[in-house]
């Protein structure tokens, strides 16, 4: 048994919470250079130009990528053989406190969805727990914005759907959705399991790297079929036409019920966050 402090947890979050928002991943940014060299449009050309100036100062000042900082999405993977000395749930909302606050990034939640009162702190943390063999902790902080948050969709299709239904859930859900997550996008697909696992495999999928191939190659070409079909939609770079709708698509899925075709789709705009650390 290994015993991880706290405050460890704390220091942590609060260090990852600014790095997300300052830094963008290098598979992402790579994608989106890459993006850049094979878009036809000009206008689409000159705005993943300022994208990349955007990111490239950010890293450079130290700054946040983009004003809206996000809710902190937290996702935790522990190892069986790990004992946290001291509460886990507020040492991860105390980190999110100490790194919004230190790293001056704008706070964004709401006490309750109704009386719409700022915390103050960008706490609580949205946590997600997933338990695997060893004695390590693995932390990843996923700060996520609300102008895509806002465009996900989750559908409840009948099995006799099939894997056309599934196609033509994804691209409506991109279409309706327009310039709206500040595209280009990376699509988070959760496909199976129940309403609820739906989303989170949707939302897990985000931080899959933008380069990498799922592991199933019938759902690679899947990936490959639907990031086609979304990039010929011409939404383009912030919603003014092209080729760069989306930097990627993936997908995550597992079994389900056999009266069930449960799928989700979470968008996230060209700033998808995520850091992550062992600890």
């Amino acid at each position: 048994m290994r015993i991880i402090q706290a405050e460890k947890i704390t220091d942590t979050v609060r260090r990852l919470c600014i790095e997300a928002n300052c830094h963008l991943t290098q598979d992402l940014k790579d994608r989106i250079c890459d993006c850049r060299k094979c878009e036809p449009f000009p206008v689409a050309q000159g705005i993943l130009d300022q994208i990349i100036e955007n990111y490239e100062i950010a890293d450079q000042n130290n700054v946040p990528v983009c004003q809206d900082t996000g809710m902190a999405c937290v996702f935790l993977d522990i190892g069986q053989d790990v004992h946290v000395e001291g509460n886990l749930e507020e040492a991860i909302h105390e980190g999110v406190r100490r790194g919004y606050t230190e790293g001056y990034l704008r706070k964004s939640v709401v006490r309750d969805p109704l009386d719409r009162v700022n915390t103050g702190d960008n706490a609580p943390a949205m946590i997600y727990y997933n338990i695997v063999p060893g004695d390590q902790l693995k932390i990843t902080v996923a700060p996520k914005g609300f102008g895509s948050e806002n465009m996900s969709r989750i559908a409840m299709l009948k099995p006799s759907d099939g894997i056309e239904g599934v196609k033509a859930f994804v691209i409506k859900t991109v279409e309706e959705a327009g310039p709206n997550p500040c595209p280009p996008i990376v699509v988070g697909v959760g496909i199976g399991g129940t309403f609820d696992k739906a989303a989170y495999m949707a939302k897990k999928a985000l931080l899959r790297p933008v380069d990498s191939v799922h592991t199933d190659p019938f759902y690679a070409a899947l990936e490959n079929e639907l990031l086609e079909k979304i990039n010929a939609l011409g939404i383009g770079p912030q919603g003014f036409g092209g080729m760069t709708t989306a930097l990627a698509v993936n997908i995550e899925k597992c079994p389900t019920h056999i009266a069930g075709l449960p799928v989700a789709v979470n968008i996230n705009c060209h700033v998808t966050r995520h850091q992550s650390e062992v600890i």
